[in-house]
């Protein structure tokens, strides 16, 4: 598929001056090396679902919860402190855990969550951008 470098030309000649055939080569070039680092295929794909899956404030509420807790809760500890229907903790749950977010574990008819290193990085990084003022 041909570029459409013509926009790209503009930017180059307002930044330069002027505007060679080798500074549009140069300033493609890098472009092609920040795209190849961009993530693509399952690896976009799992990082999109996860930040979707965190988009609910029900689903990043149970993740903030367990993060706090930093070791395991039942889903019975969980639903009371939520401002939602039991199975709206419950289906927040299956979604966390299909996200990767989640660890689910089952003691004869209790079930417990904790969450993944994955959720743990993401709260943290949160947190690290929170109140930064910019």
């Amino acid at each position: 598929m041909a570029q459409d470098t013509t926009r790209l030309r503009r930017l180059v000649a307002d930044e330069t001056g002027d505007c060679c055939e080798a500074d549009v080569d140069a300033r493609l070039a890098r472009l092609d090396s920040l795209a190849a680092a961009v993530p693509t295929g399952a690896d976009a794909d799992e990082d999109v679902d996860a930040l979707k899956t965190l988009g609910s404030e029900t689903r990043y509420r149970i993740v903030r919860l367990l993060v706090a807790a930093g070791d395991e809760l039942c889903v019975c500890e969980i639903t009371p402190v939520l401002d939602v229907s039991d199975s709206a903790v419950s289906h927040a749950l299956s979604d966390l855990v299909d996200a990767g977010l989640l660890s689910r574990r089952k003691e004869g008819t209790w079930r417990y969550y904790r969450t993944t290193e994955r959720a743990d990085r993401l709260a943290a990084a949160l947190d690290a951008t929170r109140g930064d003022g910019e």
